[in-house]
C-alpha cells in the first residue's frame, strides 16, 4: 500500500491561518515531545530526515505539511508537553493545536503518537478531548514498542484500548490503537491500512485532481521519451528532409 511513501515537504506555518486553503484531505500527526513522532513520520515516508528529529524535545514549533502522492497531506503538528519549554510558549502551542484540530475543515483524522512505555498522559487525554467531539477518527501509535518485552507489549496494548473504550464508550468513529517501532519498522502496514480507510471514506475530490495531475506529468514524460526514440530511429536521409 505504502500511501505515505515519497511524501514531499510543502510548507511550514506558525499558525493554522498560514496554511494553504487546500481542499485536499489532511491527516494530522500529533504527540507529546520525545514520544517518537518525527521518527515515526520518517519511517512511514521512507526518508531519514524529512521530519526534523531534534535531540532537544520541544524544538519543533511549526506546523509542517508534507504532500503525499495521492494528493492528501500529512500534517506534522508541534510536539507538546515538554517541561523545559517556557510556559508562554507552551500555552501558545496549546492554542495552535486546539485551533487546528477543531477548526480545520479538511482534517479527516488524527494519528496520536504516544510512547508505549507511558501512554495516555494527562496531555494525551487533553488531545483526545479536543478532537473526539469532532466525530473524526483517532488512531494511536504506541511507539518505541521494541523497548518492551512481548508480554509488556500485549499488556500495554490491551490496557490502552480498555482505558479509551471506558472513557469514550459512545465515540461513533472510535479510537484504534496499535504498537509501532521506528527502529524495527514494525506496524507500518497497519497504520497505512487505517489511514487509507479514512481517505477512501472521505474521498476528497481535490485528491483525485492532484493525483490526476501527477499522472499527466508522468504521461508527458513518457511521451517525450517516445518522441525522442522515434527521432533516433529515423535514417540520415529522413532526418535531412
Amino acid at each position: 500500500m505504502a500511501i505515505f511513501r515519497h511524501a514531499t515537504f510543502e510548507i511550514s506555518a506558525a499558525k493554522p491561518s498560514g496554511l494553504p486553503s487546500s481542499l485536499g484531505a489532511e491527516i494530522a500527526f500529533a504527540g507529546r515531545s520525545n514520544a517518537g513522532k518525527s521518527s515515526a513520520i520518517n519511517t512511514l515516508v521512507g526518508h531519514t530526515r524529512l521530519a526534523f528529529v531534534s535531540k532537544t524535545p520541544g524544538r519543533t514549533q511549526l506546523i509542517n505539511v508534507f504532500r503525499m502522492r495521492n494528493g492528501a497531506a500529512l500534517v506534522d503538528l508541534p510536539g507538546y508537553g515538554f517541561a523545559q519549554v517556557p510556559l508562554a510558549v507552551r500555552l501558545q502551542w496549546q492554542g495552535l493545536l486546539e485551533e487546528y484540530l477543531i477548526r480545520r475543515t479538511n482534517l479527516i483524522g488524527l494519528v496520536l503518537i504516544m510512547d508505549s512505555r507511558r501512554p495516555l498522559t494527562e496531555l494525551d487525554w487533553k488531545m483526545v478531548g479536543w478532537f473526539a467531539p469532532t466525530g473524526r477518527p483517532i488512531h494511536c501509535l504506541l511507539t518505541k514498542s521494541d523497548k518492551l518485552t512481548r508480554q509488556a507489549q500485549a499488556e500495554t496494548l490491551r490496557e490502552t484500548r480498555a482505558a479509551l473504550a471506558e472513557a469514550l464508550p459512545t465515540y461513533i468513529n472510535g479510537i484504534t490503537v496499535q504498537l509501532f517501532s521506528s527502529l524495527k519498522k514494525t506496524g507500518m502496514a497497519e497504520v497505512e491500512r487505517v489511514v487509507d480507510g479514512w481517505l477512501t471514506a472521505a474521498h476528497f475530490p481535490a485528491d483525485d485532481v492532484l493525483a490526476s495531475a501527477a499522472a499527466e506529468v508522468e504521461d508527458q514524460k513518457d511521451g517525450d521519451v517516445d518522441a525522442v526514440t522515434a527521432e533516433d530511429k529515423k535514417s540520415p536521409r529522413q532526418s535531412g528532409e
